[in-house]
């Protein structure tokens, strides 16, 4: 079963809709059954969206790397914190 912590890794790609099919239902049925990762789906699409709107279509790259470098830091850190528990 998809956790909440694999469904955040994954997010982007679900919202892009380039996840292979089993995948995609997957994180359909976590959706169905976790308000924290509906919440989480929708701000996120949320914030794609508004991006879009607002974007010359040219990306940084340097960015987009700063952004993932501290993405996979809070992600390990979250990992690695013993009072963060996973509500699934």
């Amino acid at each position: 079963m998809l956790m909440c912590k694999d469904l955040a890794v994954i997010a982007s790609d679900y919202i892009d809709g380039e996840l292979p099919v089993l995948e995609n239902m997957s994180v359909k049925m976590h959706l169905m059954m976790c308000k924290d990762c509906r919440t989480f789906i929708g701000n996120l699409r949320a914030s794609t969206d508004m991006l879009n709107a607002h974007s010359s279509g040219q990306a940084d790259e340097e960015l987009i790397r700063k952004i993932d470098e501290r993405v996979a830091l809070a992600l390990k850190e979250g990992s690695q914190d013993p009072t963060n528990q996973d509500p699934d």
